[in-house]
C-alpha cells in the first residue's frame, strides 16, 4: 500500500523521494517482485486524489492522473477504486483477500482527535531546582 504527497520530483532519491509517487510505486513493485510476485499477476486499486483545498493547486488531481498513467505504462491492471472528487477518504485494506473499504471524510469535525499534552502554565516567580 502506498500513500504519497506528490506525483514526482527532481532528484527523487531514497531520503527526499519518499514523498513522491514515482519513488513509492517503484519501491512497492520491486518489493512485490522480490517477494515472489509475478508482474503479470499484479493488480492495483486506486483511492484518493480528492481536492482538499480550493485555494491551492489541485495536487490530488495530479496524483490521480499520475497513478493511472504509471500503472498503465507498467502494464498493471486497475481492479477498482475511487479517484478525484472533493475531500479525503479513509481506506481500510485487507491484503490477503484484496478487499478494500472506503469511507469519505467530508466533515473536518469527523477527523479523529489527537490528544495533545500541554505543559503546565509557567509561573514566572517560581524556581525549581533538580
Amino acid at each position: 500500500m502506498n500513500h504519497f504527497l506528490l506525483p514526482d520530483g527532481a532528484g527523487a532519491c531514497a531520503d527526499a523521494g519518499r514523498r513522491y509517487g514515482a519513488y513509492a510505486m517503484e519501491v512497492l513493485i520491486n518489493d512485490c517482485l522480490k517477494a515472489g510476485g509475478q508482474r503479470e499477476r499484479l493488480e492495483a486499486k486506486l483511492f484518493g486524489g480528492g481536492r482538499m483545498f480550493d485555494s491551492l493547486k489541485d495536487v490530488g488531481l495530479a496524483n490521480a492522473d499520475f497513478a493511472e498513467r504509471f500503472l498503465r505504462d507498467e502494464g498493471i491492471a486497475v481492479a477498482g477504486g475511487s479517484l478525484r472528487g472533493q475531500g479525503g477518504r479513509r481506506v481500510q485494506y485487507w491484503p490477503v483477500t484484496g478487499r478494500a473499504l472506503q469511507r469519505p471524510v467530508t466533515d473536518p469535525s469527523a477527523l479523529p482527535l489527537v490528544a495533545v499534552r500541554r505543559p503546565p502554565a509557567f509561573d514566572a516567580g517560581a524556581l525549581e531546582l533538580f
